[in-house]
C-alpha cells in the first residue's frame, strides 16, 4: 500500500516514513505542498497524509487541489491548529480526518486503518473476481471458500490486480506499488517472484493470474 506523506518538520517527517514502512505501507514523503501535488500528478496513493502549514502550498490548498481534480483519495490532516474552527474549515474543505500535534504513532496507524475501511477507500465491502475475494477491511483473502495466507506484499498485489481487473496492470505500475524509489522500480525483477508466489498461493483453477508477455499481468475469473 502506498502513502503520501507531506509534513515540513524534518524529525516527525522521518519518524512518520520509518514508523510507516515498519508497518507494511511504501511511503513517499515530501516537505511541501508542491512536492505533494507533483507526487499526486504521478502517483496513486491509497492515503495521503497532509501537514496544515506547510510552504509553497499549505496542507488545506492540496486537499482543495485534489478534491477539484476528483481525487477521492483518503486524507489525514495534522496539525497543531487544535481548535473547531479549523477542523471544520479541514474537514470542509475535503479532508477525511485531522490529528493534532503532538500525537502517538499508534493513534495515527489507526486513523489510517480507520481510512481504509471507510467508503472513500472500498467501493463495496469485498472486492471480488470470480471465485477469489478480498476484504479489505480486515485483509481477508478467500478463494472457493478457502483462507489464503498471503504476505503485506502479495495483498498489495493482490488487490491492485483485482481492482483492475479485468484490465492487464503494467510492471511498472506493480514495482510502484511496493517500492519507494522510481528507478529501483522499472529496473527491478523482484516482482516476477512476487507474483511467482502469489500464483503459486492462488493456484490455477477459478480466478487466476495472467502474464501478458513485455507488458504485465491480469487477474481474471477462469
Amino acid at each position: 500500500m502506498r502513502v503520501l506523506v507531506a509534513e515540513d518538520n524534518a524529525s516527525l517527517r522521518s519518524v512518520l516514513e520509518r514508523g510507516l514502512r515498519e508497518g507494511g505501507y511504501v511511503v513517499d514523503a515530501v516537505s511541501d505542498g508542491d512536492q505533494a501535488v507533483h507526487h499526486l500528478r504521478e502517483y496513486e496513493y491509497e492515503v495521503v497524509i497532509l501537514d496544515w502549514r506547510m510552504p509553497k502550498m499549505t496542507g488545506i490548498d492540496v486537499v482543495r487541489y485534489m478534491r477539484r481534480q476528483g481525487d477521492r483519495t483518503p486524507i489525514l490532516m495534522l496539525t497543531a491548529r487544535d481548535g473547531t474552527e479549523d477542523r471544520v474549515t479541514g474537514l470542509n474543505a475535503g479532508a477525511d480526518d485531522h490529528l493534532g500535534k503532538p500525537f502517538r504513532f499508534a493513534e495515527l496507524l489507526a486513523r489510517l486503518q480507520a481510512l481504509q475501511r471507510g467508503p472513500a477507500f472500498t467501493v463495496a465491502p469485498q472486492i471480488a473476481c470470480g471465485d477469489l475475494q478480498l476484504t479489505p477491511a480486515t485483509s481477508e483473502v478467500t478463494k472457493a471458500g478457502e483462507v489464503v495466507i498471503l504476505t503485506t506484499t502479495e495483498l498489495g498485489l493482490l488487490e491492485l490486480l483485482l481492482r483492475r481487473s479485468p484490465s492487464v496492470v503494467t510492471r511498472r505500475r506493480i514495482s510502484l506499488q511496493m517500492r519507494r524509489d522510481e528507478a529501483e522500480a522499472v529496473g527491478s525483477n523482484t516482482i516476477d517472484a512476487h507474483v511467482a508466489r502469489l500464483r503459486t498461493k492462488l493456484g490455477s483453477d477459478g480466478a487466476h493470474i495472467e502474464t501478458i508477455r513485455g507488458t504485465g499481468y491480469r487477474l481474471v475469473g477462469s
